[in-house]
Parts: C-alpha cells; structure tokens; sequence
C-alpha cells in the first residue's frame, strides 16, 4: 500500500451502522462516528495518514441536495490541497449510485475519489464494513486511480461510477457494473487494474447545479394509462421514463408523453430492465425523446438534472450528452 493522506468525508450509512445484535436483522445506520470508524482502520493500514469530517449520519435514502453539494465542496477543496493525494466518501448502498454519477459529472479527475459502503452493520455476523474501507484505503491512496473518475469500492471489487448500480437488496455481492463490471479487484494486500485510466486530467464536464430541476421517473408496467403521466409530471423540467423492455411504454402514455415533449419538457427513455441498452429509434426523432443507452433510471435522472441545471435543454443536445457519457 502506498504512503499516502486521505481525506474520508463521512455521511453514514450502513458501514456505520449498529444493530445491538450479531443476528439481528433490523439495525440503524450512521450510528459509528467516523473518528471511531477511522481508530479500527488505522492500525490495518500503516503509512496511511486518514483525516476525518463528519458531514452526516443518515441512511442514504435520505440523501438531499445540501449534502450533495457538502460532498462535491470537500472533494473540490481536496482537488486543490497538496497535503490531500485522494478522497473516501463513506455512503450507504441505497443510492450510492447516484452520488458517485453527480461527482462524476463535476469533479475534475486529477485525485482519486472513492465511494465505499458496507451491507452488513458493524456488530452483525460477518459484516463487511471493515474490509470494505482498508479495500477503499487502497484505491484511493494508489496514483494510478486517478484519471478514472469517481470509484466505486465494494466487496472487494471496483466499479466505475458510470457502470456501477445496485443489484441485490442484501447479499454481499451487491454491487455489478454494465456495460463495464469491475475495473479493478482489491483486497487489503492487492490491487491489480484492468487496464489504463481513460480520463487522464479530465477537468469537470459540468459545474455543480445551483439548484436541481425537478426531474421525476415515470415507471412503466402493464395497463399503465396515461393519468400517471399527468400526476408525476406536473412541475417538471423533464421525465425518465423507465420503460419495460427496450424503453418501450403503452401508445397513450407515449402519446402523452411527447405531448410533453412538445411543451418543453425533456423526456428520457431508459429502461426497468436490469441491463441492456436503450437505443435511439425513428420514432424518438418524430416524439422529440432521448435514449439514455445504458444508463439506468436513477442515474439517468441525474445525468438530466445535470444538463438541464447547465442550460443543456434541447433534445438534441441532451442526447449528444448522453451518448458521450
């Protein structure tokens, strides 16, 4: 493991979680604060210097917009500070996706950003919390993790923040990546990349939305009418449609939803399927829709939050984006 000084920015989540039991099932999250976090990492990774801040303590179903913004503000004093050589951000599961997608989108890749969180709460039998951060210790203090963007570290396996997603509610193995799965695998004794960074010294590719646009995700099923869209869209600056199959919904709801379309209103198609991608079509042309390839439902929202916080409105814009994400 290389020397180096980490700052851990610190919101909870269940690798600071305790249940009072070791067989427990339920449990509270963000109940260890990160100094006595950091006092059990420390002796498992000599040469390392870890700096603390607690910025929450809450499960990541919680996450807000202030805390976003918290974040980004500490890894952009870190970008700047020649004492601090990379970034962990200890996070819950939930939607630990998302964060790592925003900071991705508006941090520059000069220093390794790592998200790393935990399935297990930190009394649980065979709770992975710990090995998850010395895992983390070891991304972010080696150089060659920058220019990857923002990783994310999960048992024992790294994860691009454009290709990670949750998958499984609770087993270890949680995490996956499309279309890339791991870029890296990491233990506390090993690191080994699969090969070169691909965004060396990548300045930020949008700044950080001073307000977030109301962006809502239409989640489409059978006998689905289009009341549904009406409800969750009004307000909106644009919808994700996670559609079934290849981003396909019923003729009313489409129908629907280019109306909004025409009204000004940007309209992503993604998809509920797990993997796959979203191609653009004929019919995406004439409804004035985006395809998001294979970007998720949750994550394609913020991709569009993004945009449209930057003045990115027209649909032709917006899937340039897209596909150069």
């Amino acid at each position: 493991m290389t020397a180096s000084h980490l700052l851990v920015l610190a919101t909870g989540g269940t690798i600071a979680g305790r249940a009072g039991s070791a067989t427990a099932r339920s449990y509270l999250p963000g109940q260890i604060d990160i100094a006595e976090l950091l006092a059990r990492v420390a002796p498992l990774v000599p040469g390392c210097t870890l700096r603390g801040r607690q910025l929450a303590a809450i499960g990541s179903e919680d996450i807000t917009t202030a805390l976003w913004r918290l974040l980004w503000e500490g890894c952009t004093a870190a970008m700047d500070d020649p004492l601090v050589d990379g970034v962990i951000i200890t996070h819950g599961t939930d939607t630990a996706e998302e964060t790592a997608m925003l900071l991705d989108l508006t941090l520059p890749t000069t220093k390794p950003v790592v998200l790393v969180g935990a399935m297990r709460p930190s009394d649980a039998v065979g709770s992975d919390g710990l090995r998850n951060f010395v895992n983390a210790v070891q991304v972010a203090g080696d150089a060659a993790a920058a220019g990857r963007g923002v990783l994310l570290v999960m048992g024992d396996k790294v994860l691009a923040a454009r290709d990670a997603r949750k998958a499984r509610t609770s087993s270890l193995d949680a995490f996956r990546g499309y279309p890339r799965d791991g870029v890296a695998l990491v233990t506390p004794h090993s690191l080994d990349w699969f090969g070169a960074p691909w965004a060396v010294d990548r300045p930020a590719r949008y700044g950080f939305p001073e307000r977030f646009p109301r962006v809502p995700v239409l989640y489409a099923h059978a006998q689905m009418d289009a009341a549904a869209v009406t409800a969750l869209a009004r307000d909106a600056a644009g919808v994700v449609l996670a559609g079934v199959g290849e981003g396909n919904a019923p003729q009313d709801v489409r129908r629907c939803l280019a109306g909004l379309a025409r009204a000004g209103v940007v309209v992503v198609r993604s998809s509920r399927v797990d993997e796959g991608a979203v191609e653009r079509d004929e019919r995406d042309e004439a409804d004035g829709f985006v395809a998001a390839r294979t970007l998720g439902p949750a994550k394609a929202r913020i991709v569009l939050q993004v945009l449209l916080a930057s003045g990115v409105r027209d649909p032709a814009g917006v899937q340039r984006a897209f596909d150069a994400c």
